[in-house]
Formats: structure tokens, C-alpha cells, sequence
């Protein structure tokens, strides 16, 4: 009845009589199995979202370089294109000089001549004007580096200090910006 030694079985010796040993083994491997669960459900969340911004960040990519392109497009035809408008006003013009040209080939009379080109001359400047293009004013203004370049100063107490007394080419702007600054002549007062 006694049991020899030899006779008892390893696994019997492992082998526990605690009925609960077993139950947290099977917690535990459950608990292990929703661990490693949750890991790969969080884990194709975040391949998904990942994948979602690399789709928006390749879409925004792409927007960007349209509109890079776009504005390129834009700028060139700014550039080849940007007088068409005030050309097609000059067309009237250049008729006008055609005209002109044609009448002036049998006529002898200066008076006609001068009121032809009159008459040329005033449609010029008013298509320009309506073009945006201003004449800078001159006479009796006081000198503006930023409108007039004075080529010549005069002594002279007629005039107060650095008013133009006279022009010697016209200037023009085209709203804020100089196309060409006039050419004067400026006072200096003789001390």
C-alpha cells in the first residue's frame, strides 16, 4: 500500500490538486488572445487612418502642383498677352493714321495736314487715357524726384527754389507706377 518511489509518475508529481491553477491558465491565455486582439484591431486602425492621410497628403500634393502650373500658365499669358487689350484700342488709331496717310497724298495744304494730325494725335491720347496712361504735370510744380528728372537748373528769383520752370519731355504713369519720368528744367534761387 505503501507507494515506492520509483513508481510515482513525473507528471503526477506536477500535476496539482488545486482545481483553480488550471482556470487561471485558461484566463490568462484568454486574456492573451483579447490582448492580442485589440492589438491587431488597433493596429489595422492605424494602417487605415495612415493610409487615409497618405491619400490626402498625395491628393494635396498633386492639388499644389496644379495650381503651381496653373499660375505659371496664368503668368506666361499675362506676359505674351497683357497688352492685347490697349493694342486693340490703338487699332482705332493706327486706322485713323491709314486714313490719314492715304488723304495726305494729294493735298498741298498745311492746314489740312495739321488738322489731320490734330485730330490723329487727340484720338491717340484718349485711347491711351482710357488705357490707364496719365500725362505727369510739370509746369509751376514743385520738383518730385519720384516723377521728374531735371536735366537742367536755372538761377533765377522769378520762381521759388525747386519749382519747373519748363519741360523738355513729357512724362507718364500708368496708375501708381512711372512709365517715364518728365525732363525739366528746375529754379534755384541765386544767393
Amino acid at each position: 500500500m505503501f507507494i515506492d518511489d520509483n513508481e510515482i509518475n513525473n507528471e503526477e508529481i506536477q500535476t496539482s490538486n488545486n482545481p483553480f491553477e488550471s482556470a487561471e491558465e485558461e484566463v490568462l491565455t484568454q486574456e492573451d488572445e483579447n490582448i492580442e486582439n485589440n492589438n491587431d484591431d488597433e493596429c489595422e486602425k492605424l494602417k487605415i487612418e495612415l493610409d487615409d492621410l497618405n491619400n490626402k497628403y498625395l491628393r494635396l500634393a498633386a492639388d499644389f502642383d496644379n495650381f503651381r502650373k496653373r499660375q505659371a500658365q496664368e503668368r506666361e499669358s499675362l506676359l505674351k498677352y497683357g497688352a492685347a487689350d490697349t493694342m486693340t484700342k490703338l487699332l482705332t488709331v493706327l486706322d485713323t493714321f491709314e486714313r490719314a496717310k492715304e488723304s495726305l497724298k494729294d493735298i498741298d495744304d498745311a492746314k489740312s495736314v495739321k488738322e489731320s494730325y490734330e485730330v490723329a494725335f487727340k484720338q491717340l491720347t484718349d485711347t491711351l487715357k482710357k488705357a490707364g496712361l496719365e500725362i505727369i504735370e510739370t509746369q509751376g510744380m514743385e520738383f518730385d524726384p519720384n516723377l521728374h528728372e531735371a536735366i537742367a537748373q536755372t538761377p533765377t528769383n522769378e520762381y521759388p527754389d525747386n519749382t519747373i520752370i519748363s519741360q523738355m519731355q513729357t512724362g507718364y504713369k500708368l496708375g501708381d507706377r512711372v512709365l517715364r519720368p518728365a525732363l525739366v528744367n528746375v529754379a534755384l534761387n541765386e544767393e
